[in-house]
């Protein structure tokens, strides 16, 4: 079966086909030649994750998913959340995000915070070209937001993200593990053992 993967990140790419397997042809937005800058203009991770697959759906009858991710920090009410690529402005600078997150949460001992993955699924029927499910599956990893970087590993806020059971933080854990415990495998899994069923 082939299924369009809203993205062209290699590192979430590789991550998803190890996980469907050979049963399924995942492709990129590069695949099927879509270099548009698809909008995410929701106030929540499933309203942009449902943006991204109808815009595929729409522009290219294709069965698809997309997902959408955010960091949600207890102590700054939920924030970064949907906004957490772009958190110290639009430029996706992780680096200035990580640092933009540690400066508003200063001393605070509350350094309670979680990953959220949400992908949203259109499958359509082949026969006449139109939706015949569409749903959400979402991945959760609880943690902590550590006081300094450490790590080299992953991206985004993996140097500041330590998850619940782990002394390190996932860039320090390594794409190994993390890709086992993030709230993306768990979200994926939801999907493979939707395929599965």
């Amino acid at each position: 079966m082939k299924i369009v993967f809203a993205t062209n990140n290699p590192h979430k790419l590789s991550e998803i086909r190890e996980i469907l397997g050979e049963r399924f042809e995942v492709l990129s937005l590069n695949d099927i030649g879509c270099h548009a800058d698809i909008p995410e203009t929701s106030d929540n991770l499933e309203g942009n994750a449902l943006l991204k697959a109808l815009y595929i759906y729409e522009n290219y009858h294709i069965s698809c998913f997309a997902d959408d991710t955010g960091l949600e920090v207890d102590a700054l009410n939920g924030a970064p959340g949907v906004f957490s690529a772009r958190y110290a402005g639009e430029g996706h600078d992780s680096e200035a995000n990580m640092q933009k997150l540690l400066h508003e949460l200063g001393e605070n001992n509350n350094r309670n915070a979680r990953f959220r993955t949400v992908i949203a699924l259109i499958i359509i029927d082949e026969d006449i070209h139109k939706a015949k499910d569409v749903r959400t599956f979402e991945g959760i990893v609880e943690g902590k937001i550590t006081r300094e970087k450490h790590g080299k590993e992953g991206f985004g806020y993996d140097p500041i993200f330590q998850p619940n059971g782990y002394d390190e933080t996932f860039a320090q854990l390594g794409m190994d593990i993390k890709n086992h415990i993030s709230h993306r495998a768990k979200a994926v899994e939801k999907l493979a053992q939707y395929f599965n069923k």
